[in-house]
């Protein structure tokens, strides 16, 4: 029986040892599972908010948990210990009042403070307009004469069907890729005006450190200035119909001059109010809504 008993608890912790193994990968890069420091500052601050609140969360767990193994250990009945008598403490009940009341106005206070300065567009130095369609992206460039739409690219879009005879392994980036990227220009304070044309979705670019719904008939603000050059990918974030998971968002962020010419040459390749590729805007917009 105790060789039973032995055999039985020896299995436990191979299992739990297995399972700690499977566990390596991810403990290897805590970025995977860890909230995203993104290349603004305002994601940066976001994200040193939430480690701070995060080891704050863990300092509390810590010591409630400590005490309540200690109290479990130090006062259990084989040690013979007998139950004090007590009804209540005023002073512990004072304690467990005013403590967890400065911890979360002490959280609060950033929190509101980063929230604020979000919601903050003034001193912009562009506008982009984006509106959410069914299911992709219009994005307009305010006052100067440039919008597109934004859809999945077309390869990962046949590789999508069923029986397209495609492995979605092949495509590159699939479902994470656009056949027209938003390009913009780092180290600029840029002003979004987000909103939709048909249901409520959500432009949601984790590098950028914020996420903004788009609302028929309401137009949300927030802004950004990026710091870094690159291509940054995110997708709408509420679930907006059938192809929800088919509507990426690809950002790429390029030097002023290369923004500029950029934008000239989209300016020089088609007639104001069209796309690049000389189609009306809001036209090709109800049209792809309608199918």
């Amino acid at each position: 029986m105790t060789n039973m008993i032995a055999r039985r608890r020896f299995g436990h912790l191979g299992l739990l040892a297995g399972l700690m193994l499977l566990a390596t990968p991810a403990l290897a890069d805590f970025s995977l599972i860890n909230m995203t420091r993104g290349v603004t500052e305002s994601s940066q601050e976001i994200y040193d908010l939430h480690m701070t609140i995060f080891t704050i969360t863990v300092v509390i767990g810590l010591g409630v948990f400590g005490a309540m193994f200690y109290s479990i250990f130090r006062h259990r009945k084989s040690r013979g210990v007998k139950p004090a008598k007590f009804h209540h403490s005023t002073a512990v009940e004072i304690v467990w009042t005013v403590l967890p009341l400065v911890i979360l106005v002490g959280m609060a206070v950033p929190a509101t403070r980063v929230l604020i300065d979000l919601d903050d567009t003034s001193e912009s130095e562009m506008a982009v307009k984006i509106t959410g369609y069914q299911w992709f992206w219009g994005y307009e460039y305010m006052g100067e004469d440039v919008q597109f739409l934004s859809r999945l690219a077309t390869d990962s879009d046949v590789a999508r069907q069923l029986d397209s005879g495609i492995n979605p392994a092949s495509v590159p980036n699939y479902l994470q890729n656009v056949d027209r990227r938003l390009v913009l220009p780092v180290d600029t304070r840029i002003k979004f005006q987000i909103t939709a044309a048909d249901v409520i979705h959500s432009w949601w670019m984790p590098d950028l450190g914020w996420k903004k719904d788009a609302i028929p008939g309401f137009v949300n603000e927030t802004w950004t200035v990026i710091e870094e050059p690159g291509v940054y990918r995110g997708r709408c974030a509420e679930l907006c119909g059938r192809d929800h998971g088919f509507m990426p968002i690809v950002v790429e962020a390029v030097e002023r001059d290369e923004y500029e010419a950029w934008l000239a040459e989209q300016q020089a390749g088609g007639e104001p109010g069209t796309t690049a590729d000389g189609t009306d805007a809001a036209e090709a917009g109800e049209e792809l809504a309608a199918r």
